[in-house]
């Protein structure tokens, strides 16, 4: 007897090996299909799916035999991976060098053996797709072809199911990323916020302070540091949002009145100048109260940051429909012209305006993307000088 000699390229051929992550892995129907038809078609009593580790063949599939590894030293898997055409046949093992006083000829009563090595698409000898039989024997033409196509199917399935892995190593890997990334933004964020608005309030103050005492461009100096610290400001709000967004999803619904909303957001947001109403059913029933909130927060501080008229009105209004929530926020700002009202939702997307020096294009786009996954959609109509409707939907 002749133990098998390893491939050259036995290191890097177990490495591969080790990522398709079979090696004393439980029994699977679709390889043990392939097995039992193998059998039935080349009428033998044994069919394997064998891998080729270190110093074992490991069947991952065994019909027509009780256990599920042999010693590689003894293995005939060993030689037809070594063989360079697409079948290795043995036609009485008795007879042949190789496996004379090979043990699994006396104890297992192998005599005839065909198999297929299975080879990746790099190259590699994986293991085989074999039978055995208890007598001399060889396959026809029909049997051979059929043995090297169900081969093939084996790689492929092979191949799919490495690939599958590759793609959960990624996932998971790129969820544990983005976790790390949200909690390092929403660190910052947090802690950029207090400085922040202490900056924002201070040139308030010292601008209130100056009043008549300072010259016309220490006023556009201030006024370039406040209105910085604002752009920055709603940077880290929308970052925060942004982050904040699939958490939002899984809070559980609540009854809500829209009143209560209303009267909430404006104590938030709106200024002594502002009204806010609302119109429509007041009791919004089984709804995500957080969601909707901050939702409804950014489209009412939008529709104030792109206003430039004396009093500021906006309007949330409420319809209950059969499958939906539906709201409104109208307002009396500046429009948005028709060609720009398709792109505003966006990500980073600002439409620029004179008299409208912040915006940071993020607001929007997130706003879209929880609606979405609220299971509803959002749009906006909206005329020059006249105002703008956003009207977006929750699935109940």
């Amino acid at each position: 007897m002749k133990s098998p000699k390893l491939p050259s390229n036995e290191l890097l051929r177990l490495d591969v090996l080790s990522e398709y992550q079979l090696l004393d892995t439980l029994p699977e129907e679709e390889y043990d299909n392939i097995t039992s038809l193998v059998a039935t078609i080349c009428d033998a009593p044994v069919s394997l799916i064998t891998m080729l580790d270190k110093d074992r063949n490991f069947f991952k599939s065994h019909h027509g035999i009780p256990f599920q590894e042999s010693p590689r030293d003894i293995s005939f898997c060993g030689h037809a991976i070594l063989g360079d055409g697409p079948i290795f046949i043995i036609k009485d093992a008795r007879l042949d060098e190789r496996f004379t006083d090979n043990p699994l000829i006396e104890g297992a009563n192998a005599i005839f053996y065909a198999g297929v090595p299975l080879i990746n698409p790099e190259g590699y000898a994986l293991g085989t797709l074999c039978i055995f039989d208890h007598k001399p024997r060889g396959l026809n033409a029909s049997q051979q072809h059929a043995l090297i196509t169900l081969g093939k199917q084996v790689v492929n399935s092979l191949e799919l199911r490495r690939q599958n892995l590759k793609l959960e190593a990624a996932k998971n890997e790129l969820t544990l990323h983005n976790a790390q990334l949200k909690k390092f933004a929403s660190h910052v964020s947090h802690d950029l916020k207090s400085p922040l608005a202490n900056i924002i309030s201070l040139t308030q103050l010292l601008k209130e302070d100056l009043l008549g005492k300072h010259s016309d461009s220490s006023s556009e100096y201030l006024d370039y540091i406040e209105d910085s610290a604002l752009i920055l400001k709603d940077y880290i709000d929308g970052i925060l949002l942004h982050y904040k967004a699939d958490e939002l999803l899984n809070t559980k619904k609540d009854d809500i009145k829209l009143s209560v909303l209303s009267e909430n957001i404006s104590h938030l947001l709106l200024s002594k100048n502002d009204r806010l109403t609302y119109s429509g059913e007041d009791v919004i029933k089984n709804i995500n109260k957080s969601a909707l909130t901050q939702i409804l927060i950014n489209l009412v501080d939008n529709a104030l940051k792109y206003n430039d008229a004396e009093k500021r009105l906006i309007n949330i209004s409420y319809v209950k429909e059969p499958k939906y929530h539906k709201f409104s926020v109208s307002d009396n700002g500046i429009g948005i012209e028709k060609d720009k009202q398709d792109v505003i939702f966006k990500l980073f997307t600002i439409i620029p305006h004179k008299n409208i020096k912040r915006s940071t294009g993020i607001g929007l786009s997130t706003i879209k993307n929880l609606v979405n996954k609220l299971g509803g959609e959002i749009n906006v109509t909206s005329e020059i000088g006249v105002g703008s409707v956003f009207t977006f939907t929750i699935a109940k």
